[in-house]
């Protein structure tokens, strides 16, 4: 492509700006019109169009077709079977909704995300912490950290974590590599962990004392139902670390036989939903309304990102992206907003197009400004609701179970600014 046809004008960003508007804006003024599916599915398409119009006129259709096929595509099939497989896992028992307790739920949650992805932590853990919480009457904060620490923070220590660190594994980064972002994901983890006891302590003792009788009496031990789920989910682990064009030369040939992956993921789901009892899912309460919402909103999404994704790439040099800090700050500011996946693709491009070829780099590039990516990444798809595909997806189950979250602005003012950016701006001065 000529250098003189990379000009995406800034109108061709509008749909996008209005996309994220709708999410922000509509529930708080239009919220009988918002909480229907289907609504949210009738504003993705309307401001897709303009998008696609225009992508295809301009002979743009191939980075669409990339986007969709092999982005928004295997997205939703790791998240809605990750969702599937573990709704079929069911923690039945109520423990004690003690401020350490709760934060044991977050540490665990911590350190299963690396392991079995964000998506896969978050949605084996969201139903157990809300059950433990039922008798308490302060319990958004606990969903709130819940967010950070597990369906975003945790997932640093391996490719599995997080699709951002995926996308860079398949690029040459070595499995091995990312333990060395052991140091980040510690501070992260335990900086949010500590305050999250002293809020929930804070919150604890502000509690009716009826309710924490109440949840003291109705104390059942722990019991999980529902055990072959664990080995789909093992399915679908060793699909994403193994089914790829590292282990399986034949993807060279053609890239659709990148499907491979996913029909494996797919069979993992089918799975689940054949051996796994429909009583677990309704005690579960189970229900397709979440993945549904992340499906259609992230359809609107990934299309309408594609020319902010072009204009960035295109212009990011003369931004000024360059140091490792730039790298993080930009990569973070990004992917708090679009989905970190493609940003973080972005990112490596760009440092590929700065010609530094390091003959020590990882993946191509220098290993500092890698690592910057990553983080930067991983940590800022927590700063919203729409940065990584858990976060909307815990919300949406807080909700159904009659948590009222805050809405798009008064998490990102009341939570993001004042607990997560502090942490991540210092993550930056004693690492990156």
């Amino acid at each position: 492509m000529e250098s003189s046809s990379l000009n995406i004008p800034l109108i061709a960003l509008l749909p996008f700006i209005l996309m994220l508007l709708s999410i922000a804006i509509f529930p708080l003024f239009w919220n009988h019109f918002w909480e229907k599916n289907k609504n949210k599915l009738i504003i993705a398409v309307i401001l897709s169009i303009p998008v696609i119009i225009y992508l295809l006129a301009n002979g743009l259709s191939e980075k669409l077709v990339e986007t969709m096929v092999f982005d928004y595509v295997p997205f939703i099939i790791l998240l809605g079977s990750l969702f599937t497989i573990t709704g079929g896992i069911f923690l039945s028992g109520d423990i004690e909704a003690k401020p350490l307790i709760n934060t044991m739920f977050l540490t665990v949650g911590a350190v299963l995300a690396s392991f079995v992805g964000t998506t896969g932590a978050a949605m084996l853990l969201i139903r157990p912490i809300i059950q433990t919480n039922k008798q308490r009457k302060f319990k958004v904060h606990t969903i709130l950290f819940f967010i950070g620490i597990v369906a975003n923070c945790g997932g640093l220590l391996t490719p599995l974590g997080d699709p951002p660190l995926f996308m860079m594994y398949l690029r040459g980064a070595p499995f091995e590599w990312f333990f060395t972002l052991f140091p980040e994901w510690l501070f992260v983890n335990v900086f949010l962990l500590v305050i999250y006891f002293f809020v929930d302590k804070y919150y604890y003792k502000k509690e009716d004392i009826a309710n924490l009788i109440i949840d003291k009496t109705s104390v059942r031990p722990l019991k999980i139902e529902g055990n072959r789920n664990f080995i789909f989910l093992v399915m679908v682990i060793l699909a994403v670390a193994f089914l790829n064009e590292q282990y399986l030369p034949i993807i060279h040939l053609n890239h659709y036989f990148k499907f491979i992956r996913e029909a494996v993921i797919l069979l993992a789901a089918y799975l689940s939903l054949l051996f796994t009892p429909r009583l677990l899912r309704t005690s579960n309460n189970f229900t397709w309304q979440p993945i549904q919402e992340v499906a259609y909103l992230f359809l609107g999404i990934f299309i309408t990102m594609v020319p902010c994704l072009l204009y960035l790439e295109w212009n990011a040099k003369a931004l000024g992206v360059s140091s490792p800090t730039s790298f993080y700050y930009y990569a973070g500011l990004l992917s708090s907003f679009l989905d970190n996946t493609p940003t973080a693709v972005t990112f490596h491009s760009l440092a590929l197009g700065l010609g530094t070829n390091p003959a020590s780099g990882i993946a191509g590039i220098p290993e500092e400004i890698l690592k910057a990516i990553c983080t930067g990444a991983v940590f800022f798809g927590s700063m919203t609701y729409i940065g990584n595909g858990p976060n909307f997806m815990v919300k949406t189950v807080a909700e159904e179970n009659n948590i009222k979250m805050p809405d798009f602005f008064s998490y990102i003012i009341k939570f993001s600014l004042i607990i997560l950016l502090p942490a991540f701006i210092l993550v930056q001065l004693l690492f990156i």
